[in-house]
């Protein structure tokens, strides 16, 4: 059911887009007279699911959910329609346009998905505000994973910056630490500051290994309790406070995880603190590491922030958000290729399902949207053949030079673009299937 969920978010997600994409394309292509045969969302080799014909125009909605796109008489594009292209031009096609009627048909789409992640985003906003946890009001400092043990943080530490600028919130330090590839973490242990190095081989670990690094460290008082579970059937009940596993004290949260991941399978001593008393019960840990229990949220033990934005203030604060999507999407081509083994954590279709809630979680989803809104915006600009900026490049060089470039050409841009990206799509998506088995 959670996948169904993630699947059917990501699906209308994706079509949202894609619509919005191709109107961007569309609109354009209309106002200047020019025919588009076909308007599609998704792919549809050899059939469609559905299509009617309006005017000119055949809708439709195709099998292969890879993307979208409006056919536009006379333009070399996926379609690779030769046949069309051997007949003197028609007034009402793409070719006959001038070159800047042509490329504002072009770059339609990719405004339209910029726009449209700038507006999301402010409405999220406006919505829901921006909630986070300022690396400040850690009272109990931070649990460290092991990557992060090695590199020299301990739990407890309370995170200052990263190379020496100051992180507002806790959730953002594998972001800027990966992203912008730190040299160094400055934590203070015991009233004095220190400075923790970050290497390149620990760059590559964090992407190998998925590693967060830190998260809040905070006291398990038990808030939920699943029926039928070993945490149920001890006798654990909410407002229970986990303080020893296996008579190992257990001061907080991250403590009983590590303890439990240790005995999986296995019959362990649970010591818990209800009302003023303290008592002990046997429990047998699952084969995952866990009891069925889980802690109070994060709100109870901390002093989260939210920031508040009225309709008019959402709007810079929306374009903020995308400049900040768009600088940090660019910054992980950097990493791609200057980080050792990073391509191999490239993910395709899985792993984008993966990042909406299980639950269904509006603020989630359209903020996830108009990320991906901007990524779109930003791998369709790209100067590849068979993307709208291979398409602006060619055009381009036409506004420049003031002639057309070669339409052979161009035929054998347009396969060696398409042949690119399916090799890339193969690549991430064979990547997911191999993480899956792996596992």
């Amino acid at each position: 059911m959670e996948i169904l969920t993630q699947a059917t978010q990501f699906i209308l997600s994706l079509s949202i887009l894609i619509v919005l994409h191709e109107l961007g394309h569309f609109i354009p292509a209309k106002l200047f007279k020019t025919k588009v045969e076909k308007f599609y969302l998704f792919f549809d080799p050899w059939f469609s699911l559905f299509k009617v014909k309006k005017g000119e125009t055949e809708y439709g909605i195709g099998w292969l959910p890879l993307g979208g796109y409006v056919k536009i008489a006379g333009m070399i594009d996926e379609s690779m329609d030769k046949e069309q292209m051997k007949l003197p031009p028609e007034p009402w096609e793409f070719r006959s346009k001038p070159a800047w009627q042509r490329l504002i048909i072009m770059l339609g789409g990719v405004t339209v998905n910029a726009v449209l992640g700038i507006l999301i985003y402010s409405m999220v906003l406006f919505a829901w505000g921006e909630g986070f946890l300022p690396a400040k009001n850690l009272t109990h400092g931070v649990a460290v994973d092991t990557l992060a043990y090695q590199m020299g943080l301990r739990d407890g530490d309370m995170i200052l910056s990263v190379d020496n600028k100051p992180v507002e919130s806790i959730n953002k330090v594998p972001y800027e630490v990966l992203i912008n590839k730190a040299q160094s973490i400055q934590v203070e242990r015991k009233g004095k500051k220190l400075d923790i190095a970050v290497t390149e081989d620990d760059l590559s670990e964090m992407i190998k290994h998925k590693y967060s690094l830190v998260e809040p460290r905070f006291p398990f008082d038990v808030d939920t309790v699943l029926p039928n579970k070993p945490a149920a059937v001890a006798g654990i009940k909410k407002g229970d406070k986990v303080i020893a596993v296996n008579h190992i004290a257990t001061p907080y949260f991250q403590d009983v995880v590590k303890i439990l991941k240790n005995n999986q399978n296995l019959t362990v001593d649970v010591t818990l603190l209800r009302n003023k008393d303290s008592i002990t019960t046997k429990a047998t840990v699952s084969e995952q590491g866990t009891l069925g229990f889980g802690p109070k949220s994060l709100d109870n033990y901390f002093t989260l922030e939210t920031k508040k934005y009225s309709f008019l203030e959402s709007f810079p604060a929306g374009t903020r958000k995308a400049y900040e999507t768009f600088d940090g999407y660019i910054k992980q081509f950097k990493v791609l290729f200057t980080v050792k083994d990073a391509h191999k954590e490239i993910g395709g279709f899985m792993s984008i399902g993966k990042a909406y809630s299980t639950t269904w979680d509006w603020q989630r989803f359209w903020g996830f949207t108009a990320f991906l809104s901007i990524v779109l915006a930003i791998m369709n600009i790209l100067p590849i053949p068979a993307l709208d900026g291979g398409h602006v490049m060619f055009l381009l060089y036409e506004v420049i030079t003031g002639r057309k470039p070669n339409e052979k050409v161009m035929e054998y841009a347009q396969y060696a673009g398409m042949i690119l990206l399916l090799s890339l799509l193969l690549y991430a998506n064979g990547n997911d299937v191999v993480r899956l088995f792996a596992k």
